[in-house]
């Protein structure tokens, strides 16, 4: 008796064996195929995106992350569809990964904000690496743009760390974007002045600078009567990396012309009226110098 039931509970093991087998092995390949062909589809998607990132030049920093980013995504679609094809409900799974996604977005609200501009900047290129910018009160070079943060050291060497969501909503001066800047230089001179003869000075000095382009030509324009002076604005136009040195050479040769030819450069003066007890008036002139 007790053979008789040994064989036949082997007999229903083997028989819910086979049947277990027919339902999971088929479950299983599937599942196989799905898993290596899915990693196939992953690979080319990766690869025609990283070709695509070459093609539009997008920063290789961002192309990495984004490259990385897509990679883990898709790597996860696929575990959960190899997962559903043997039968697992994978429902619970997406349900705890969409609340966990919306607990980490909450918590790093401001990191998400740098991101996100850290991506326009990155992508948009309102300036790159070596670029003088002006934002956020910090004008200075580009030293690092990273997908967080943008990294500027200023003129006196002090190092700047801009979060990239203020950066990206914000007005921002890119001072080396274009070739050429604009060079400006303001000069008084005295009352009664030839402004002809002077406005021929300036111009004879600045053609001797090869660094000055004539197109557009340099021009001085009178501007203001001054307290004390008769104010004249110079423009001439020079490459982004001469700007300040055309600047400081042009005033300093101005300086030596003007004392070469007689210009007169005048200093703040006042007529100061007294009037004595009895009546008379004298008048004295306070000179200032600046």
């Amino acid at each position: 008796m007790e053979e008789i039931l040994d064989v036949s509970t082997m007999e229903k093991l083997i028989e819910q064996g086979l049947a277990f087998s027919m339902v999971a092995i088929p479950k299983a390949i599937l599942a196989i195929l799905t898993y290596f062909i899915g990693k196939y589809i992953i690979r080319f998607i990766i690869r025609t995106i990283d070709k695509l990132f070459v093609k539009y030049d997008i920063e290789p920093s961002l192309a990495t992350f984004l490259g990385s980013f897509l990679n883990g995504v898709l790597y996860v679609l696929l575990v959960l569809a190899v997962l559903s094809t043997v039968g697992v409900e994978v429902t619970a799974f997406i349900a705890v990964l969409g609340a966990a996604g919306l607990a980490v977005g909450l918590a790093l609200q401001g990191s998400l904000a740098n991101f996100a501009g850290g991506v326009l900047i990155l992508v948009f290129k309102p300036f790159k690496v070596g670029d003088t910018i002006e934002a956020q009160g910090t004008l200075g070079s580009v030293e690092r743009i990273d997908i967080l943060y943008t990294t500027v050291r200023n003129f006196d060497n002090k190092v700047v760390t801009i979060p990239n969501g203020t950066l990206a909503n914000n007005n921002i001066t890119n001072f080396s974007e274009k070739p050429t800047r604009r060079v400006e230089m303001s000069i008084g001179v005295a009352y009664g002045s030839d402004i002809k003869k002077i406005r021929k000075i300036i111009l004879d000095t600045l053609a001797k600078d090869e660094r000055i382009h004539q197109d557009p030509e340099p021009v001085v324009l009178f501007t203001n009567f001054g307290d004390s002076s008769l104010d004249l604005t110079v423009r001439c136009w020079a490459d982004a990396g001469n700007l300040w040195p055309v600047y400081w050479d042009s005033m300093e040769r101005l300086n030596e012309v003007f004392i070469e030819q007689g210009v007169e450069i005048p200093f703040p003066q006042r007529d100061v009226h007294h009037i004595f007890p009895e009546g008379k008036l004298r008048v004295e002139t306070q000179q200032t110098e600046k």
